[in-house]
Formats: structure tokens, C-alpha cells, sequence
């Protein structure tokens, strides 16, 4: 299990203003998928480097498996596999040999164990065809299944990825989502993102980060249920759109062919046009978002 607790961050700039990057976050996870959602800028990057011990936090706590990981980082590093949103790959070196390469600098120093782990990662991950192929020539989906393949090396018990489906394909999305199923059956996984269809069909558990705060967190379903009720729709024209966002809490706008449907977060009918519609988990998102910029509150 991963414990946070308190955890805070700033980064401090002698050129402008301090930026406190994460505030007091508090959440548990447990084996199998975690999503935290958040806009960009929420604080979701700096909050997976702290955990991954890549930055120490000003404040607050991180328990892995009863381990303090704050004190103690070796641990964490050494049963932790970590994608993040961007890395970079030497030019020309296989698929084959920057596995290889990376298994050493993982600790695994026997040849034939090495072996053996990476055909089963390049199997697992869909690339086996493509190991000798340069790693910089892939595409950006097959780039994400590798990342993930070196990630796994060492079988760690906390995988971390962030962002990892910004700018794949439908296609290659799907792939990428039942890779990280099939991982999560015995492992904490952490999935990072902006994009609420992965968590809704990934996490069972997830937390919404805005401004380095949690400011929602349980399933997917219970944050729904939350709004249940309190979710009315309104086609209107880009005419209307400014009189809407002046006099209605507008949580979200959508076009869909080619018309403006607007979603308004209110616990009564805001008025005439109105239809009450089933929420889903983007209303459950964009609810909390705005009600914690705005207050709450009726309009």
C-alpha cells in the first residue's frame, strides 16, 4: 500500500514569485490502478517526482509497504518503475539493447536473467518484432509501450506513468489501456492525467488534483453520484454562449455535430430550455473544478 500524507511542495525563484506546487495532498492507494486527474499546471508531475524520489517535499509523509520513503529512498527506487510524460532515447541503439543497457543500470547482472526478462517484457508489451528496430524511429504509441517495458524491469511493486495516452490514437490508446489492466492485477499502479475517459475506464480509485490540492477523491461512481441531479443541458447558439456563462454555474461546453450544447451545474432547473441529464465522469470532473474555483454555491 502507498500512503501520502501532508504532502507539500514549492519551488522557489529568485526571479518572480514562489510557485507552491503541491498543498497538504492526502490519499491511499492500494494494488491495482490509481488515477489522478487534474488539469495541466494541477501539481500531478510534481506530486509523481516526489514520490519517486526524484525531489524531497518541504512537508508531509510517503509510507510504501511500511517503509518510510521520505528517509529512506532506496527502498522506493528499488521497487518502483517509473514512465514519465517525457523521456529521451539515444539515437540508433535497438529496442533490445536500451533494455538491456537500462536492466544493468537496474542491477540485474546476470546476461541470461536479463535475457529472459526482456523477451518477456517485449512480448508482453506487443514489441518483440520490433526489437532490433532503433527506439527513436518508433512512433509515439510504440514509443509508450516501451516506456512501459523499461519500467517494468526489475518487476517492481509501484509502477508510476504520467500522461502516458497524450497524443495516441484511438488505436493505440485501447492497446495502451488493456497493457496497463493486465499489469495492475499485483502491483500499485499510478496513472497521472488530463484525460477523464482513461481514468473512467481504467481506476477503480482516483483523486482530482487542482492548484496542489486534492479536492475530490473515491470511485468513479461515487463521484457521479455526487452530482446526480444537479447536471442540466442546454443547446444554445455562440450568440447565447456569454448571457449562459454570466447567469448559470457552466460547467463544461461541448459542440456536437455542429451544434453548442452547454452543461450547467445547479441543484434546481436553472430555467426554460433545461433538461436534467445523466451525469458521467467529465460532469462529475468539471463539477468539482469549478465549484472549487468558484465556491460553490447557487447562482
Amino acid at each position: 500500500m502507498l500512503s501520502i500524507a501532508d504532502l507539500s511542495k514549492t519551488y522557489h525563484n529568485k526571479k518572480g514569485p514562489n510557485k507552491q506546487a503541491l498543498n497538504g495532498v492526502t490519499f491511499t492507494a492500494n494494488a491495482g490502478m490509481f488515477g489522478l486527474l487534474g488539469p495541466n499546471g494541477a501539481g500531478k508531475s510534481s506530486l509523481m517526482r516526489t514520490i519517486a524520489t526524484l525531489q524531497k517535499p518541504d512537508s508531509g509523509s510517503i509510507e510504501f509497504a511500511g517503509h518510510d520513503v521520505i528517509r529512506h529512498p532506496d527502498y522506493m527506487r528499488q521497487h518502483l518503475g517509473y514512465l514519465p510524460q517525457e523521456y529521451g532515447v539515444y539515437p540508433g541503439v535497438s529496442a533490445y539493447d536500451l533494455l538491456d543497457y537500462m536492466a544493468k543500470l537496474k542491477g540485474i547482472s546476470s546476461s541470461s536473467q536479463r535475457k529472459t526478462q526482456i523477451n518477456t517484457l517485449l512480448e508482453q508489451v506487443n514489441l518483440a518484432e520490433h526489437q532490433h528496430r532503433a527506439v527513436s524511429q518508433f512512433s509515439g504509441g510504440m514509443k509508450q509501450r516501451f516506456g512501459i517495458a523499461q519500467a517494468l524491469l526489475g518487476e517492481p511493486k509501484i509502477l508510476i506513468v504520467d500522461e502516458p495516452t497524450a497524443g495516441l490514437d484511438p488505436e493505440e490508446r485501447n492497446r495502451f489501456h488493456n497493457l496497463l489492466v493486465d499489469i495492475s492485477t499485483e502491483k500499485v499502479v499510478l496513472l497521472s492525467t488530463h484525460i477523464v475517459e482513461d481514468i473512467a475506464n481504467l481506476c477503480p480509485n482516483m483523486a482530482i488534483l487542482a492548484h496542489g490540492q486534492i479536492i475530490q477523491q473515491g470511485s468513479p461512481k461515487q463521484l457521479i453520484e455526487q452530482v446526480k441531479g444537479k447536471i442540466w443541458q442546454i443547446t444554445a447558439s455562440k450568440e447565447q454562449l456569454n448571457y449562459e456563462l454570466a447567469h448559470y454555474q457552466v460547467i463544461s461546453q461541448r459542440l456536437f455535430a455542429g451544434q453548442l450544447t452547454i452543461h450547467v451545474y445547479s441543484d434546481t432547473c436553472p430555467g426554460e430550455g433545461f433538461t436534467l441529464v445523466d451525469p458521467d465522469l467529465e460532469d462529475a470532473y468539471f463539477s468539482a473544478l469549478y465549484l472549487n474555483k468558484h465556491g460553490g454555491g447557487e447562482s
